[in-house]
């Protein structure tokens, strides 16, 4: 495989989206994964204090995301010492294409009991990663900066799945991965690894993305169970069931346009 770049290369507050934001459809447009990154990361940074996490993630797409400079404004929606709403903003040649909100919520260690997050055991890791995609895209940058490893279905193949995956390319450039970055950065492939419908005929496509965590993960790899159920009319839903290697973490929902190609 060769050398893989950052997600993004950072001058000030615009981020220069790389080859290896490339989505498998378009080469011309960034997948979902790293967008959402980039914008939890800056919500992240803007946080006001260290004794709070993001509880809450839901990115609005306005447009496709173009694989070029995207300027990030973030604001706070609603400020609060233990509930705050935060707001981040991607916009290329002054227009909004990406939008994302998150809740962040002070945390104190022992101020809850942990209920049902380690009720199941997460599936086991298998010991090989996949090598290709689908079979019209074998590669393309955004599937490749991630190593895959599924344990039911797979990107070219139709149903629900779950998958296990690692990122080998830091979000932004010089910068630490966090571990909500490393999660949203896996979790809008969900429609993808569990499509009920060949790609090459039909469009999918998530309008939104909406992450709860009950905790953020604790290891390297993150996993999810993705299901994705469609009505007659154009509508779909994904849901994803998030874990990492000790336990649940939370849940995921996209709604999806779709139509015939």
């Amino acid at each position: 495989m060769p050398s893989l770049e950052p997600f993004y290369l950072r001058d000030r507050e615009r981020y220069t989206a790389t080859a290896s934001t490339e989505g498998p459809w378009d080469p011309a447009l960034q997948h979902g994964g790293p967008v959402a990154a980039l914008l939890a990361s800056r919500i992240e940074a803007a946080a006001v204090s260290a004794e709070t996490r993001v509880a809450h993630f839901a990115l609005e797409f306005f447009a496709p995301a173009p694989r070029a400079p995207l300027d990030v404004e973030t604001s706070v929606v609603r400020p609060g010492k233990k509930i705050a709403l935060l707001r981040a903003t991607g916009l290329h040649a002054g227009r909004a294409v990406v939008s994302a909100s998150a809740w962040v919520l002070a945390t104190r260690e022992g101020r809850s009991p942990l209920i049902h997050l380690l009720d199941a055991a997460p599936p086991p890791m298998p010991q090989k990663a996949i090598e290709t995609y689908f079979e019209s895209v074998p590669h393309f940058g955004y599937g490749d900066a991630l190593e895959w490893r599924f344990t039911e279905g797979g990107f070219n193949r139709l149903g629900p799945a779950a998958v296990w995956a690692r990122l080998r390319v830091p979000i932004v450039e010089g910068e630490a991965i966090s571990p909500l970055a490393r999660v949203l950065a896996m979790v809008d492939s969900a429609n993808g690894i569990s499509a009920e419908l060949d790609p090459t005929e039909y469009l999918f496509v998530p309008v939104n993305l909406t992450v709860a965590l009950a905790r953020p993960p604790a290891t390297e790899w993150t996993g999810m169970r993705a299901l994705t159920a469609m009505a007659s009319d154009g509508v779909g839903v994904t849901r994803a069931h998030l874990y990492d290697e000790r336990g649940a973490i939370g849940e995921a929902l996209q709604t999806l346009y779709v139509e015939k190609r």
